[in-house]
C-alpha cells in the first residue's frame, strides 16, 4: 500500500487515501484505489461511491491521470488533474493540484477543460510563467494522448 496526498493549496486542503500499487516505474506510478466519497457530478460522466479508480502520477510531467471504473470494470470516463510533477517514494504520493483539470468521455469523443477560472485566479501565467507554459503544454500532450488512445487512456 501506498498513501496518495492531494494538495490542494487554495482551499488549505490535504486529500491523503490508501491506494495499492498496480505499475511503478523510474518516472510514474499508478495505483487502485476505491472511491469512497460521495457522488461527483464531472458533467460528462459521475464518480460513484465503490468506484475503482486506476491513477498515474508522473515526476516528470504536469498532470495526474485518473480513469473512473464502475465496480464492474466499465470505464466511465477520466479526470486528469494539471498538476506539479509528484514526489513519489516507497510509501507516499505527493502532488500539488494546479486547480485546472480536463475531462473526458469514456468513449474518448469528448474532452472538457474545467476550472480554468481557477487556476486564472491562482495567477500562476504572472507569477510563474515557466509554470503557466508547463500547464499549456501538458494539455496538448493530453489531448494528443486521448486522441491517439494511449498511455492511460488505452482501452
Amino acid at each position: 500500500m501506498i498513501e496518495v496526498r492531494l494538495i490542494k493549496p487554495r482551499h488549505n486542503q490535504i486529500i491523503r487515501y490508501p491506494a495499492r500499487v498496480l505499475d511503478r516505474d523510474a518516472q510514474s506510478v499508478t495505483v487502485q484505489a476505491e472511491w469512497r466519497l460521495g457522488r461527483v457530478d464531472l458533467g460528462l460522466f459521475s464518480i460513484e461511491p465503490g468506484d475503482v479508480m486506476i491513477e498515474t502520477f508522473y515526476t516528470n510531467r504536469w498532470y495526474n491521470i485518473f480513469r473512473a471504473q464502475r465496480p464492474d470494470g466499465i470505464t466511465r470516463g477520466w479526470y486528469c488533474n494539471l498538476a506539479r510533477p509528484a514526489r513519489i517514494d516507497d510509501h507516499v504520493i505527493e502532488t500539488e493540484d494546479l486547480e485546472m483539470d480536463l475531462i473526458v468521455s469514456a468513449d474518448r469523443q469528448q474532452i472538457e477543460l474545467a476550472d480554468v477560472d481557477e487556476y486564472e485566479a491562482r495567477g500562476l501565467a504572472q507569477t510563474e510563467p515557466e509554470t503557466d507554459a508547463a500547464v499549456r503544454a501538458a494539455i496538448v500532450e493530453l489531448r494528443d494522448l486521448i486522441a491517439r488512445s494511449a498511455g492511460p487512456f488505452a482501452d
